[in-house]
């Protein structure tokens, strides 16, 4: 049964946008009070929803941390496979996105029942997920993995042990150049990551020759063969307040800008272009989180992420997995 079917919309379909509140950040910080509710936002959220969150963070990061509070209630700005994430760990919690139409090119473009066949078709593989995958697909999956810790978990595989990786072909196809494991990829992409535009890179390093480009593991290879440094979105962010230098190109979602310049006020961030002339450098799930829609989201309660507690536990099994290796 897919997740889908289990999500609880109520919205008050008579609620207007006249009818919002004035101050959306002092109703929002009521509510979290009121509700004893935990907000997280991910790095590509617009800055308003991250500079009102109580963590801002990658996803297995920000689901991890709203387990080990207190709260009733997480409040999940991010996409819909966080959101899964967050109730795979925390089943007592009640939690809340803000737009549950905000899903992932990485997770729709590898659906369970496909994936199913596709682990069938290679027996005796065991199968690592990227966590960006939905909950059905980290319950059909061995370990899951993030950018930052996949490489660690691969090197612990037995040489002699066939590897499927899914979803994303472009991690997998880096993870392949830095382990010299062959495995079998599915072939999803992130819709962001895949369209940096290597001539419009080439060209910003003749305008700022003093840049470093720095790229997240998810950009297609040619991208990657260019980078200084290559990590997970947290990485990089570290790698910027550590570095001596003072400008960058950030090949990844444009929303970690915000988190670099109030870290590094007196340094250069400049967004790596997309091949067509649009805003394809940010990510349109991500951009469905709203100011009005957090604020709705807790006020009613809904949409709610729910799932039956068989799959959870299939789904946390991985997961934890994941946590021993890593």
């Amino acid at each position: 049964m897919e997740i889908a079917a289990h999500i609880m919309m109520q919205f008050d379909i008579h609620q207007s946008p006249m009818s919002l509140p004035l101050n959306l950040e002092e109703e929002i910080t009521h509510l979290k009070r009121e509700l004893n509710a935990v907000l997280l936002a991910h790095y590509y959220q617009e800055s308003e929803i991250q500079d009102i969150a109580d963590f801002v963070g990658d996803s297995l990061e920000l689901s991890r941390k709203a387990a080990a509070t207190d709260a009733d209630v997480i409040v999940f700005a991010g996409v819909h496979f966080m959101a899964e994430t967050a109730k795979i760990l925390s089943p007592q919690k009640q939690v809340l996105m803000p737009d549950v139409n905000a899903g992932c090119s990485l997770a729709e473009g590898c659906p369970a029942p496909e994936f199913k066949r596709f682990i069938e078709e290679h027996p005796g593989h065991v199968v690592i997920s990227y966590i960006n995958c939905s909950a059905e697909v980290k319950a059909l999956s061995d370990i899951i993995c993030t950018s930052s810790n996949a490489e660690k978990i691969i090197r612990q595989i037995p040489e002699n042990q066939p590897i499927i990786f899914a979803p994303d072909r472009n991690l997998g196809k880096y993870l392949v150049k830095k382990t010299g494991r062959q495995m079998v990829i599915w072939q999803g992409t992130c819709i962001v990551h895949e369209t940096f535009s290597e001539k419009k890179i080439y060209h910003l390093k003749t305008v700022y020759p003093e840049a470093k480009l720095i790229a997240h593991p998810e950009c297609e290879e040619v991208v990657l063969d260019q980078a200084e440094f290559i990590a997970s979105t947290s990485g990089l962010l570290r790698f910027v307040q550590q570095s001596p230098d003072k400008e960058f190109i950030v090949a990844t979602e444009t929303g970690i800008i915000h988190q670099m310049q109030k870290a590094c006020p007196d340094k250069l961030f400049i967004p790596a272009p997309p091949e067509e002339s649009c805003a394809c450098n940010q990510c349109p799930y991500m951009k469905l989180n709203t100011m009005e829609k957090v604020y709705l989201c807790m006020k009613n309660r809904s949409p709610e992420i729910t799932m039956p507690e068989e799959m959870r536990l299939r789904a946390l099994k991985p997961l934890q997995r994941m946590l021993e290796m890593s």
